[in-house]
């Protein structure tokens, strides 16, 4: 099964102020939200090799008001399980896919993590809700921008947010206990394996060079070496930047 994150939408709307807050409605939307998430990886069990996540993940999920990450013009779409155009050519990813990559990461409270690819901020709000320090780079300054005052207005105060090159990662924090990237690559670029923590592990859709990208999850052990799992059929936006 090959799981669609690639929208495409080059202007970007005003996403919902936090000041608008929360309904018992929304919150039952998230809770249909999170009860599809749990029926889909039912069905991807074989694929998976899990019929179900971690409690914690699903839990976060159901704590984040996706509806104020989404411009105003998808707010009716919030809840629904697919990506939605964020502007600039990105998107907010599906939650499913938000919720597999949160779980493969088995993050432990106080857990390091870096995210390449910040968008609207809904993933890196995800793993904080985990107890993680996020520190999440953005290519868009303009997303980048919106996303920190996003996440500050909604109370994360263990996300930062730089405007930077996912490529080089963010050398200033690691050693980091798991490293996420949301677009795809080609292949990891050597400078987050590098800033992964020995026993850590980084989750990226990576491209198979016959047109496909693999969401794949790669673990790195005390000698160095790594051993890499592909997960499930993907299709990212790309990473942007410079691979050198």
């Amino acid at each position: 099964m090959i799981v669609c994150e690639r929208l495409r939408g080059s202007r970007p709307a005003r996403s919902m102020p936090a000041s608008e807050g929360d309904s018992a409605v929304l919150a039952r939307r998230r809770a249909e939200m999170v009860s599809k998430i749990a029926a889909e990886v039912r069905a991807l069990r074989d694929s998976l090799g899990r019929a179900s996540l971690d409690a914690r993940v699903m839990a976060a999920m159901e704590r984040v008001p996706r509806h104020a990450f989404v411009p105003v013009n998808q707010q009716s779409a919030a809840y629904e399980n697919r990506p939605l155009a964020i502007g600039y050519g990105q998107t907010i990813s599906q939650p499913l896919i938000v919720a597999l990559m949160t779980d493969l990461l088995c993050l432990e409270a106080g857990a390091n993590v870096l995210e390449i690819g910040t968008g609207s901020g809904y993933q890196a709000a995800v793993l904080a809700e985990l107890g993680a320090q996020v520190h999440s780079i953005e290519v868009v300054d303009a997303l980048a921008v919106d996303a920190q005052h996003r996440l500050s207005a909604l109370g994360y105060r263990n996300v930062s947010v730089q405007v930077g090159d996912g490529h080089r990662g963010w050398a200033e924090h690691a050693p980091y206990d798991g490293i996420i990237i949301t677009a795809a690559c080609d292949d990891v670029p050597p400078a987050l394996l590098v800033q992964l923590k020995t026993g850590g592990r980084l989750v990226a859709p990576i491209r198979d060079g016959l047109g496909g990208q693999w969401l794949t999850l790669v673990e790195k052990d005390s000698q160095g070496r790594t051993k890499r799992t592909a997960v499930l059929g993907v299709a990212f936006v790309p990473l942007v930047g410079s691979s050198g």
